[in-house]
């Protein structure tokens, strides 16, 4: 019963077995062998249009280097007040970017709101030179909690940059989760609402080390190779990289993994919500599922092999009892439904 996070889960068999098939051989190095055009191509298809598309290794490296090229002096990023980049990557974006700053905006249920991020804008005034200018805004989707921004808001959010002229970026660490559930195409859900840069993930759905940086307009490009180089997110053997995207797209891999994963969190909401001793702090959207229960319950499942996070409730969130906890179950495409049924009955039987 393993919910602690789908980064415990190993990889899909397609996905190594397509890393054993190109380990053999000899390939152009650093991003030139024939699979890594193959799956660039792959990824113009997926969006509808061309695009730059460059690999790296981890989902923090992608977001800090999304940043990084789009890079201002004395730059500031705005981002959810509860964003994974301002709660969860150690300062790495700051730190690819020399220092440039993140900023919070507040807003409900882990998504930024327009009107809040209006507002947090004009705390810039470019006389000001004190306090920095903006240089991009970035959401997450699906947020860290689980939630899902739709079309409509991301283009609010989208109309706003525009009239700023900053740069839209989408941390999609969970972007099959976000997609499956709103039932749209990777397109649909960036470019065509305005969304510039996309963090676009692997290793959470099926991967082992594949992440990708996707730039809607390659133009606005043109310094990552010499960003993501002196990063060392340039890998000699990017065709194990590629070998893995590869896999995963193939055959809507990715999205049927994504399904999945979304479907297990949605068995594991209904036993809860039919429970009188743990109820949801909201309802699931994705693959993230947020409970509240007593203390001496979440022991007691722990104590029973169900593993777990206890988890920072959002700023928006009801408050808690002294007694009570706060908790995140995160299932994945490794997730069966004998563990939900196994974690059912010990939920029922507290």
């Amino acid at each position: 019963m393993f919910f602690a996070s789908d980064n415990w889960a190993g990889a899909h068999p397609d996905i190594t077995a397509n890393i054993a098939a190109n380990a053999s051989g000899f390939a152009a190095s650093y991003g030139a062998s024939e699979i890594d055009k193959k799956v660039e191509q792959r990824f113009n298809e997926l969006f509808e249009r061309e695009v730059a598309v460059y690999f790296v290794g981890t989902g923090t490296a992608a977001n800090s280097l999304a940043l990084a090229s789009v890079n201002r002096p004395g730059g500031v990023s705005l981002c959810h007040r509860e964003a994974h980049v301002i709660e969860d990557e150690c300062g790495a974006p700051e730190y690819f970017t020399g220092g440039a700053r993140l900023h919070p905006v507040d807003g409900a249920l882990g998504k930024m709101e327009p009107a809040n991020l209006r507002k947090e804008l004009k705390r810039f005034n470019p006389g000001f030179i004190h306090a920095g200018q903006p240089m991009a805004v970035t959401i997450t989707q699906a947020t860290e909690i689980g939630t899902l921004y739709t079309l409509d808001e991301i283009a609010a959010i989208s109309a706003i940059c525009r009239e700023q002229d900053l740069p839209l970026h989408l941390d999609g660490a969970r972007f099959a989760n976000a997609l499956v559930t709103l039932g749209v195409t990777p397109a649909e859900m960036t470019w065509k609402q305005g969304v510039d840069i996309v963090s676009f993930g692997g290793t959470k759905n099926g991967c082992w080390c594949a992440e990708a940086l996707v730039f809607m307009n390659p133009d606005q490009a043109k310094d990552l190779p010499f960003i993501r180089k002196r990063a060392a997110q340039l890998f000699s053997k990017t065709r194990f990289i590629a070998a893995q995207f590869d896999a995963y797209l193939k055959d809507d891999l990715w999205l049927n993994l994504a399904r999945h994963a979304n479907a297990m969190t949605g068995k594991l909401a209904q036993t809860i919500n039919g429970s009188d001793k743990v109820k949801l702090a909201w309802q699931p959207q994705a693959n993230e599922l947020f409970a509240i229960l007593k203390k001496s319950d979440s022991e007691k499942l722990k104590a029973q092999g169900a593993v777990f996070y206890d988890w920072n409730p959002p700023h928006s969130a009801d408050p808690i009892t002294e007694d009570e906890t706060f908790v995140r179950l995160v299932t994945s495409f490794a997730t069966t439904e004998a563990e939900i049924d196994q974690f059912s009955a010990l939920i029922k039987a507290l």
